[in-house]
């Protein structure tokens, strides 16, 4: 028979309150997130990603146009190639209220929230009610694979 301490009744209430917040939390006004661990994860645009892996996020060169980029909402990054060859990589996160950015179309990445702009190539404040440039990421090209950390 084993005892029942007053740190195990703790310990458990602890756990149900955390699992009951998290899956307040947990709910998403993004009609794309299907809330799915397992199943393959899918670009702003629709495409493939690599997804997460130990070293970062894996992408295809191919999968970022030049002059353009993608948004990875899922990894909270949107890689960019302002010219050929030369990739970026930045939080998808805008600075002005934490809104997801969602576009990138002649080397200038958009949030829709309140309109605020960001350069593809460095990632600084090109318009808009952002007060600060979005975070750079860390990216490593090898071969025909990005990887994003």
């Amino acid at each position: 028979m084993s005892e029942t301490t007053r740190r195990s009744v703790l310990t458990g209430a602890a756990g149900v309150g955390a699992a009951t917040v998290l899956a307040a939390c947990g709910g998403s006004d993004d009609k794309g997130s299907t809330g799915d661990a397992g199943k393959s994860k899918k670009g702003a645009d629709g495409g493939q990603t690599q997804g997460v892996q130990p070293g970062g996020t894996t992408i295809k060169t191919s999968d970022i146009p030049v002059g353009g980029g993608k948004v990875y909402k899922d990894e909270l990054v949107v890689v960019t190639q302002p010219t050929a060859g030369d990739y970026k990589a930045f939080s998808a996160t805008c600075t002005h209220q934490g809104c997801p950015v969602s576009t990138v179309t002649n080397n200038v990445i958009g949030c829709p929230c309140h309109g605020s702009k960001f350069s593809a190539l460095d990632g600084s404040v090109k318009g808009g009610p952002a007060p600060k440039p979005l975070t750079p990421k860390t990216v490593t090209v090898s071969g025909d694979t990005i990887t994003v950390a």
